[in-house]
């Protein structure tokens, strides 16, 4: 078991310093772990809110208009679904030392994509390739 790294509240991963050093590490963790703790949270809440909601609405635009309702939330939570099976994806490549590299080409992703997306596998320059060859794919 790896001893625990001290992470200032303050911290911010920056340019100058070793890349995926202890401290970028443990703070991409945490974002990541907060990240799912919060998905989970709502995953609790549509539950009991759709155990909850099995009413009898006699209004029939009243009743078609809560089922949308709950059809968009079941939606949603299966996009979260799929949102923490990346987060998992990406803190088990934190425990094997791959996180933070470009699948596509190992170039280290930058630090503000990871910031902004904690749960990126690509480099910007790789997912915009990516997007190019799914576009000219759509458009056959």
């Amino acid at each position: 078991m790896k001893a625990e790294v001290f992470l200032p509240d303050d911290y911010r991963p920056a340019e100058g310093e070793p890349f995926m050093n202890e401290l970028q590490l443990e703070y991409f963790r945490r974002k990541l772990l907060a990240l799912k703790s919060d998905l989970m949270d709502e995953s609790k809440l549509t539950i009991e809110g759709l155990q909850d909601g099995t009413r009898n609405i006699p209004d029939i635009a009243d009743r078609a208009s809560e089922e949308t309702d709950r059809a968009l939330e079941l939606r949603i939570r299966d996009r979260q679904r799929k949102l923490v099976a990346k987060i998992e994806s990406a803190l088990r490549r934190i425990d094997e030392g791959e996180y933070g590299y470009c699948q596509d080409t190992g170039e280290p992703i930058s630090l503000k994509r990871l910031d902004a997306r904690p749960t990126t596998t690509l480099s910007l320059e790789a997912q915009e390739r990516h997007e190019r060859r799914e576009k000219v794919h759509r458009d056959d």
